[in-house]
């Protein structure tokens, strides 16, 4: 099989998914558009946690030319993304009771804003007791995750149960247990993942939604332009000036 081919079918796997997701999951991304522009209006904050890779997807949320400019990325200290040394320990931060608790004790958020959680497994204490907690607190959570780990693993928190378990909404990404797309005769394991891709692309989805869900109501979106194009710095700081007090990775 030539390398050309196996891209083609990345590709094609890639786009069977977001069709799935745009198709099935069409309710529940109108539902979490409207929490978030309903946090907005009612001076909410708003947060987005990811572990792992899982945080990439939290990250492009968040600081984004495009983008909403209230949503803060709740950092876990060793959980933000591959960048800690070795990277196998914030996988076993994952599995962490209390992590989730510390964070959220010591973070900003509070009853009234809504909180964004992706997991792709959906299955480690991290994010189970993140949602857990922050329900708690009054917060409202999203949960981003794929369905099928519920039904094919063993959750890895001590209630037996899933991020998804947790939520007052579910975004199902629909990756398959193991997030690997495609398989060859010769290579001993599936490869190419494509949680990345659909995450992702769901999460913009959802965002997009906020913002003409916000402009339908006369609210005009606090949106980030691009430094990169003429005027895009002075529009910024005019957005970081007016939410100042909802905007907190500039602090």
């Amino acid at each position: 099989m030539s390398e050309s081919k196996l891209a083609g079918q990345y590709f094609d796997a890639a786009i069977r998914l977001l069709e799935r997701v745009r198709d099935e999951e069409a309710e529940a991304i109108s539902a979490a558009g409207t929490l978030i522009a309903d946090t907005v209006a009612a001076e909410g904050r708003l947060f987005a946690f990811g572990a792992g890779h899982s945080s990439l997807a939290a990250q492009e949320i968040v600081y984004r030319a495009g983008g909403l400019a209230l949503m803060n990325l709740l950092a876990v200290p060793g959980a933000v993304g591959v960048d800690v040394m070795p990277a196998t320990l914030g996988s076993a931060l994952e599995r962490v009771d209390g992590l989730a608790s510390a964070v959220l004790d010591s973070s900003p958020a509070r009853a009234g804003d809504t909180l964004v959680i992706i997991s792709l497994s959906g299955r480690n204490a991290l994010p189970v007791e993140m949602a857990m907690n922050a329900r708690a607190l009054g917060l409202k959570v999203i949960g981003v995750t794929s369905v099928a780990y519920a039904t094919e693993t063993k959750s890895r928190h001590s209630s037996g149960t899933y991020l998804k378990d947790h939520c007052d909404i579910v975004l199902d990404s629909k990756i398959a247990v193991g997030d690997a797309e495609l398989t060859h005769d010769t290579v001993a394991a599936p490869f190419a993942p494509a949680s990345g891709v659909v995450t992702s692309a769901l999460l913009q989805a959802v965002m997009a939604t906020a913002a003409g869900a916000l402009a339908d109501r006369g609210i005009q979106p606090p949106l980030l332009r691009s430094g990169n194009v003429d005027g895009g710095h002075e529009w910024n700081g005019r957005v970081f000036e007016e939410h100042a007090d909802r905007i907190f990775y500039r602090r």
